[in-house]
């Protein structure tokens, strides 16, 4: 219960075994709700470095406020993770991360700093990836201020994969593949037991309740999704760009979430009482149009009904105050969320940009806002991470950037900040 560690509350013994790649998976019983609490690890004649967690709020209480940081989008490769350290200092209460925790690609001859060569595809380099990542000291300090709600995009397997396939591989080989990028998943990122793989499935999405305050949900848009739509269209060029006509991608029967996951969240929010409803999830929610008439078939825009559901609920039930939180796309975006285009939002969205990974330069970023009015912030050329801050009457949002990831302990400093008043969907400058 102090920094000096003279309070201890528990202690205890567990085994790290190699079945397990020697991780450790404590849940610790009767503690106080919200409470900041201290702990280490000790092994081998070694101890950890002493890191922070805290409890929750309990149902019906009311709490003031609730500091989130939400990020994605790590490759070691383009950078440093000052983001981190950033994140570190802020101090948040709960650190959302939204996939691409690790890259799992052969290393490229352009890289500012190089992981060991070959590609991830089995559990023994999936877990040297993972091992390398962690090995990071401002990752560390992130991970050592607050404790962390995660899920998991597609780099943590294989890219652009979507429940059994990625590309030209499915079928027993990618299983076995997805299976031990779970695994090594499960044995490294802080998962209460519940979560344990079997083979190549794994219990992923949950909801956390922080008193009366907030529910966040946090998603996973990537195992439980059929395969992408509109294959036969897809543009030469790249390999997600499909044209907005296809009526594939429009069918009501393919979900992004799958169909017990979906009903999940649409029972969580039809229940929800809480004064503001956050959402973790990978993506850029609201559409995306291109150039050309094309959209993306990896997001949500491949799913057009499972958006359209999930809109309807906040409107119908009266949601309170729905905040959708994202990634993937290496870019700060904050837009408005509505069922057409001219209609009053039902939510709002920030993507919180990327730690490391390299984004969309700001040029071509005018041409998207033009095709689609509902994004009222991008920005692209600057890597980081969000910070929302939920207050019983507003919601204040930061997108902190990084001054340069190509420089370690670069400063990190505020780019932009939003406010959402209780009540009032939409973005508005703070």
């Amino acid at each position: 219960e102090d920094e000096g560690l003279k309070r201890v509350v528990r202690r205890g013994r567990t085994l790290a075994v190699a079945e397990a790649g020697h991780s450790v998976h404590v849940e610790v019983q009767g503690l106080r709700p919200a409470c900041w609490y201290l702990y280490r690890f000790f092994a081998g004649g070694h101890s950890s470095q002493v890191a922070r967690t805290r409890t929750a709020h309990l149902p019906g209480a009311t709490p003031d406020r609730l500091k989130v940081a939400f990020a994605s989008c790590q490759k070691w490769e383009d950078g440093y993770y000052a983001a981190h350290a950033g994140i570190a200092a802020d101090a948040p209460d709960l650190v959302l991360f939204l996939g691409d925790y690790i890259y799992e690609r052969k290393p490229s001859d352009k890289a500012l700093r190089r992981h060991p060569e070959g590609e991830a595809a089995d559990l023994a380099g999936y877990r040297l990836r993972h091992a390398w990542y962690k090995a990071d000291p401002d990752l560390q300090a992130a991970h050592a201020a607050a404790p962390w709600l995660v899920t998991w995009d597609a780099h943590e397997v294989a890219n652009d994969y979507g429940g059994d396939a990625a590309g030209a591989q499915s079928g027993p080989g990618f299983l076995a593949r997805r299976a031990a990028a779970y695994q090594d998943y499960y044995e490294n990122m802080p998962l209460r037991r519940r979560s344990r793989p079997g083979g190549p499935a794994m219990s992923l999405y949950r909801s956390l309740g922080w008193g009366d305050l907030a529910a966040l949900d946090m998603l996973d848009t990537r195992q439980h999704r059929p395969a992408p739509t509109c294959l036969a269209e897809i543009d030469a060029n790249d390999s997600k760009r499909i044209p907005a006509s296809c009526a594939e991608r429009d069918a009501p029967d393919r979900s992004l979430l799958g169909a017990t996951q979906e009903a999940w969240l649409h029972r969580r929010l039809k229940a929800s009482r809480a004064r503001w409803n956050l959402m973790g999830q990978q993506y850029l929610m609201g559409p995306l149009g291109l150039d050309k008439g094309q959209v993306s078939n990896d997001g949500w825009d491949g799913y057009v009904q499972t958006r359209r559901r999930l809109m309807e609920t906040w409107r119908d039930h009266r949601v309170s105050n729905p905040v959708v939180l994202g990634g993937d796309i290496h870019t700060f975006f904050a837009g408005d969320l509505a069922l057409k285009h001219g209609d009053r939002p039902v939510a709002t969205e920030f993507v919180g940009g990327s730690i490391s990974s390299q984004g969309i330069e700001n040029k071509n970023l005018g041409p998207l806002k033009f095709f689609n009015p509902h994004l009222k912030y991008a920005e692209g050329e600057t890597r980081g991470y969000g910070l929302i801050e939920v207050g019983r009457d507003d919601a204040r949002i930061a997108f902190r950037g990084v001054a340069d990831a190509t420089v370690r302990g670069s400063p990190v400093r505020d780019i932009a900040a939003f406010a959402i008043a209780s009540g009032e969907a939409g973005v508005k400058p703070a």
